[in-house]
């Protein structure tokens, strides 16, 4: 057997589907598919698809209610979920603090437009009876973007294991679905980008199966006056969490995996003792890069 690699884009970032197989048309053939259903729920979740299904969500605020299929209903459910196993700090509501920052210029909002923005960032007001779903307030907005690539990643990895794929991976911009280890029954090793070092790797990790997720501080981010401001917001301040540089989770699923992360950065400083309590194999570091791990 070889591995073969395909890349493609999705999501806005640079994603890879590896398969081990005895022939690349094959492979190629199985990857594609793969590929198709990512890219199938970027367009159909994408807050910047103007005819996706969060796009008729959010027109609709203050105005109607919206049907949801049975894949949009369980995303809704899932999102319910997060909100409480993060006690609130996760809502898919709280998108709209996009309008206040723009993390290509070090420049700060202004206060009273982060109030205005948090006040319509409330998952608990959305109304969801019977397959739909209503956004109580004008200019309110529901964004899967916290965990829709790491959804997508696990039904490409789904794909590929219907396809009798026993070896390879899903890389979607680094929320990573591993279906088997290589065809000699070597793990594969995934590194992990250092924070502050952006060229270089802070750690590697074995897997032969199962997903890796990983949240930090250098995604998307300014410095502005010695500080940095990164991308990930709490939704009751509107500002940037500032306690973790990097936290990457082992689980048996990608979407799992990502939500740990994102919700042990919003936590911050009881980040740790969410995943403790949760039982999730981590490694983490904060802001001095220094190092924490559990296997």
């Amino acid at each position: 057997m070889e591995i073969f690699r395909f890349p493609f884009k999705a999501m806005g970032s640079a994603c890879e589907i590896v398969i081990a197989d005895i022939d690349r048309t094959i492979a190629q053939v199985k990857a594609a598919e793969a590929a198709q259903e990512a890219l199938r729920i970027e367009k159909k979740y994408s807050r910047y698809q103007a005819e996706s299904v969060v796009s008729r969500i959010n027109a609709a605020a203050g105005k109607q209610k919206v049907e949801c299929d049975p894949e949009t209903w369980e995303m809704l459910n899932y999102a319910e979920q997060l909100y409480q196993m993060s006690e609130g700090l996760f809502d898919i509501s709280s998108g709209i603090l996009r309008q206040a920052w723009n993390f290509k210029e070090p420049r700060l909002p202004e206060k009273a437009q982060l109030d205005a923005l948090c006040e319509s960032i409330d998952w608990p007001s959305i109304e969801r009876e019977c397959n739909h779903i209503y956004l109580p307030k004008v200019g309110m907005e529901i964004d899967f973007g916290g965990f829709g690539k790491e959804y997508a990643a696990d039904k490409a990895g789904a794909v590929l294991e219907r396809l009798k794929v026993r070896h390879g991976y899903v890389n979607l911009g680094g929320d990573i679905r591993v279906l088997g280890p290589k065809p000699d029954g070597q793990s594969w090793v995934i590194g992990i980008q250092h924070p502050r070092e952006l060229s270089k790797i802070i750690a590697t990790i074995p897997l032969k199966e199962g997903a890796l997720a990983t949240s930090g501080d250098y995604e998307k981010y300014f410095e502005l006056n010695g500080k940095r401001y990164c991308h990930i917001l709490n939704p009751r301040t509107g500002m940037p969490v500032e306690y973790w540089s990097s936290i990457s989770v082992l689980a048996p699923l990608s979407l799992m995996a990502g939500s740990y992360t994102t919700i042990a950065m919003l936590m911050e400083d009881r980040g740790l003792a969410f995943l403790e309590e949760a039982g999730a194999s981590y490694f983490t570091t904060d802001l001095q890069c220094n190092i924490r791990f559990k296997k």
